[in-house]
């Protein structure tokens, strides 16, 4: 198509015109744009700081900044189409649609994010405790939105979704300064239960890491088959929790053998087990 010099001239006369009539919606919301940015920006600091003051964990911080950062982002963003004339109301309900899809599709995922903020805001645990939940025992390492991070004695690294966390049993070990140790030693009936105890209690007594208050029990627990079983409760600060468990075992081992105390074994166990494998040995002859 050939344009004539006349043709152009009308073409850029018209655009002029155009563009001196939109000019004001132009550089209007161009300066909403810049200012609200620049103004989003002071109220992300001032918020961040005031979570900081207030002690807020700092994932917690950080997400609800960001998530706040994000939603003012898009306000702006609307109204910034809306000062330049574009109809926002088929914009927001695509945001709507689109909404609702990720989150239909992200259900677990956003299980997971309650959880998180469930346990970040109540804090039935924090980074360092030792923990037991969801059949696995150790400290944590990190509470992240979705998931727990938490390293096991023998070092591994084991990633607890935060839904499955917060809706079950958990145990913390760390939430109170003292733990009391439960152990179970079992004597045959010929040995005096006075003297074990008497034995036992020496050792405990002996043992610098073991609390004097609470005190020390030492009772019997049952009379079974094959002995009679003695509860043994030591009570230690946690740092101190499974030296205690491991010397007390040893030391009245060793007080035993040294007083001629046989430290009964669980048999009954074993017998019933072997009892069981061989009915299943004969059902399957």
């Amino acid at each position: 198509m050939n344009l004539n010099p006349e043709q152009i001239t009308d073409y850029a006369s018209h655009f002029l015109k155009v563009l001196i009539d939109y000019s004001p919606k132009l550089i209007s919301a161009f300066l909403i744009l810049f200012v609200g940015l620049y103004v989003i920006r002071l109220i992300n600091r001032f918020i961040r700081k005031l979570m900081i003051s207030r002690k807020l964990e700092p994932t917690l911080t950080k997400f609800l900044a960001d998530i706040l950062l994000w939603v003012l982002r898009v306000l702006l963003f609307v109204s910034f189409i809306g000062k330049l004339g574009i109809e926002t109301s088929s914009f927001v309900a695509i945001l709507g649609a689109m909404g609702l899809a990720v989150g239909l599709s992200l259900q677990g995922s956003l299980s997971n994010f309650a959880g998180g903020m469930l346990i970040i805001l109540f804090k039935p645990f924090k980074v360092g405790n030792t923990i037991e939940a969801q059949g696995v025992v150790g400290t944590v390492s990190e509470i992240q939105i979705f998931v727990t991070k938490l390293i096991t004695s023998n070092n591994q690294t084991i990633f607890i979704p935060n839904g499955s966390l917060s809706n079950g049993t958990i145990i913390n070990y760390s939430l109170q300064e003292t733990r009391r140790a439960d152990l179970n030693i079992a004597i045959s009936y010929d040995t005096d239960i006075k003297k074990a105890k008497e034995i036992i209690m020496t050792v405990l007594n002996s043992n610098p890491k073991i609390l004097k208050t609470p005190a020390a029990e030492v009772s019997v627990k049952s009379l079974t088959d094959t002995g009679i079983q003695l509860a043994v409760r030591p009570w230690a600060k946690n740092e101190h929790f499974w030296g205690v468990y491991s010397d007390t075992l040893e030391e009245c081992k060793r007080a035993f053998d040294a007083a001629g105390i046989t430290i009964q074994p669980f048999v009954m166990e074993l017998s019933k087990s072997t009892e069981n494998n061989s009915k299943k040995e004969q059902s399957n002859q």
